[in-house]
């Protein structure tokens, strides 16, 4: 495929400087990009290496525009670069497959428009499949599942009975939505089994990385938000919510429970204890630790988590201790 760099400035709202007939049949970075590829530059930084590159055209910030190449103009380089980088991986996508000969469906299953479901699929029975729906190899979906449009599950993503997923989500390899939550009483030195009876409910335009484990509600649900983006390896408990926007990065923790608001960030390998309620747009730092409730706003850091500047100010006096 190609598309004209006219098409590109319009597509993300840039102003073009350069010929707008000028073709561009991919993307890429500043180091691989060649003479038919475009590339983009996010600061002063690699001004050099935008200079050295071999890429056909740049995506640039106002305030770098002295390249001897056509360019689009962007306040915001590295989003017009997501959003080429899309249309071209879209239209590179293989043709619709329907159903493989070679996939299990269970009784009543219903199947919108334009599905691909692969060999070795496995949908249980009374599961509603919406249109352009992709399911790859080893997936697993249980019964009285709903899965809504344009949503794509990765080669062996389980989805067990009874969850809801809506449009346009993505669920990478080895990911679990709706296993049991860890839930037991003490009964003298064994532990009963509490049975885990709720759902998982994720909303539209959420993405989950490969190997994430997402338990389904005691009672009620497990509820994942519209925008939710959430990387790989991360563990959410039952009856947990995350609100809408949030990103949850890689090998974080979140216990049974809590309720994470909205545009919230949770960076690697953050621990947070059970419920629990973090505000609207809190930031917490690397390794924290959350054991109590933050409120809206807060940035912090450390475990247990406090303010960012505090701990930072902490780390830089036990650094001079003996």
């Amino acid at each position: 495929m190609e598309r004209t760099l006219g098409e590109l400035a319009h597509l993300v709202e840039g102003e073009l400087l350069g010929d707008p007939e000028f073709k561009i049949t991919g993307v890429a970075g500043l180091e691989e990009a060649q003479s038919n590829e475009i590339s983009f530059v996010v600061g002063p930084k690699y001004a050099s290496k935008a200079h050295q590159t071999k890429a056909g055209a740049l995506i640039v910030p106002p305030k770098l525009q002295a390249f001897e190449k056509p360019l689009i103009i962007s306040e915001n380089p590295y989003l017009g670069f997501a959003k080429i980088l899309k249309l071209f991986a879209q239209e590179q996508r293989t043709t619709v497959l329907g159903v493989s000969t070679k996939a299990h469906l269970g009784a009543n299953v219903a199947l919108g428009d334009e599905v691909s479901i692969h060999p070795q699929v496995y949908i249980g029975n009374n599961t509603m499949v919406g249109d352009r729906v992709t399911l790859h190899p080893g997936v697993y979906v249980g019964s009285d599942v709903y899965i809504g449009d344009d949503t794509v599950l990765c080669p062996n993503a389980t989805l067990l009975a009874r969850c809801i997923i809506g449009k346009r989500v993505i669920i990478h390899s080895g990911t679990v939505v709706g296993s049991d939550g860890f839930g037991f009483v003490q009964d003298g030195k064994n532990h009963f089994k509490i049975p885990q009876v709720g759902i998982v409910q994720i909303d539209d335009d959420v993405e989950i990385g490969a190997n994430c484990t997402i338990d389904r509600g005691t009672m009620g649900r497990t509820w994942i938000q519209r925008g939710v983006k959430i990387d790989n390896l991360v563990q959410v408990a039952h009856n947990v919510v995350v609100g809408e926007d949030s990103i949850i990065i890689a090998q974080v923790g979140i216990s049974g429970s809590t309720k994470i608001g909205e545009n919230v960030i949770l960076a690697g390998q953050v621990g947070v204890t059970g419920h629990l309620e973090i505000g609207d747009n809190v930031r917490v730092g690397a390794q924290s630790g959350i054991a109590k409730s933050i409120p809206a706003g807060q940035t912090v850091s450390g475990s247990p988590a406090i303010d960012h500047r505090d701990w930072l100010k902490n780390c830089h006096i036990v650094s001079r201790l003996p």
